[in-house]
Parts: C-alpha cells; sequence; structure tokens
C-alpha cells in the first residue's frame, strides 16, 4: 500500500516536530497529499467567578466567558503550531489544517476520518512505567482504534 493522505499530528514538542519532519518527507516521497492536526484539549477555568457585592453571588455566565477566553488561546497557540510546521516542512505539499477540540487521541482519529487518511504519522514522548499509567498513550490509543496504518515516529534521546 502506497499511501496518498497522510495525517500528521502535532503539538509544541520536538517529539512531534521530528515525526512531522519525517511525515512530510515520506509524503513526498509518495507524492501524496499532507493534513495536520493540532488538538485543543479542555482546560478547566483556575480562576473563581466574579461576585454581586450586594448578594455575593457569582454573576452569571463568568465562567463561560474564562473559558472563551482560554479556549480562544489554546486555538490561537494550535494555529501558530500548525503554521510554523507547514512553513518549515510543506514546502510545495497541498497541506489541509485541522484544529480539534477533546482528548487528543480522539481528535486524531476523528480528524482522520474527515481527511478520509490511509496513514496516521504521530511522534512518541517515550513515556513509561508510572508516568505513562498516570498521563496515559495518545500514541497507544490511536494505534488501538484507528482503522488505517499507524506510523509511530520514535525520536532518539538526547544524551
Amino acid at each position: 500500500m502506497i499511501p496518498s493522505r497522510i495525517l500528521i499530528g502535532i503539538d509544541n514538542s520536538k517529539y512531534s516536530e521530528n515525526a512531522a519532519a519525517f511525515g512530510f518527507e515520506l509524503a513526498r516521497k509518495f507524492d501524496a497529499t499532507v493534513g495536520v492536526v493540532s488538538i485543543v484539549e479542555p482546560m478547566p477555568a483556575t480562576s473563581s467567578p466574579m461576585n454581586d457585592s450586594t448578594f455575593g453571588l457569582p454573576f452569571e455566565g463568568t465562567a463561560d466567558m474564562v473559558n472563551v477566553d482560554v479556549m480562544n488561546a489554546q486555538n490561537d497557540a494550535a494555529d501558530t503550531i500548525m503554521n510554523n510546521i507547514v512553513q518549515r516542512y510543506a514546502s510545495d505539499l497541498e497541506v489541509t489544517k485541522f484544529t480539534d477540540f477533546g482528548t487528543t487521541a480522539d481528535g486524531i482519529l476523528t480528524c482522520a476520518g474527515h481527511f478520509e487518511a490511509d496513514l496516521i504519522v504521530i511522534g512518541t514522548h517515550r513515556r513509561s512505567g508510572l508516568d505513562r499509567l498516570l498521563m496515559g498513550s495518545v500514541a497507544e490509543r490511536v494505534i488501538r482504534e484507528s482503522v488505517v496504518p499507524v506510523l509511530v515516529v520514535p525520536m532518539a534521546e538526547e544524551k
């Protein structure tokens, strides 16, 4: 099988940049169309809602405004990450950009379906032991649940 539509999952890490470089080079070799996806995971608002000074009750909608601001900032960061990767590695390749909201593995799999990818390329943080148990493994979950092949690009640890 020669891939014709490659989806590359990226975040703001050296691991995903390494995978992106590999994925774009693979796309060039196979003359494939590339999609890049950056997932915005929901963050709970850390600030407390503003209170009405008369009654001491929270103003309605305040927490929602904080969440919208946080999500907009995260979305802007995801766009910046994707634009930097595309500028650095895409050159003459056709690239479709996706941003999804939710868990990273679910977002990658959803975007792979929308893009009709026939290969997913992702990096790995090489977590193990307790860290992997607590944090989970995006790569492992994508591999388990994907209906298309997944290429996990490891990165040699710096010494």
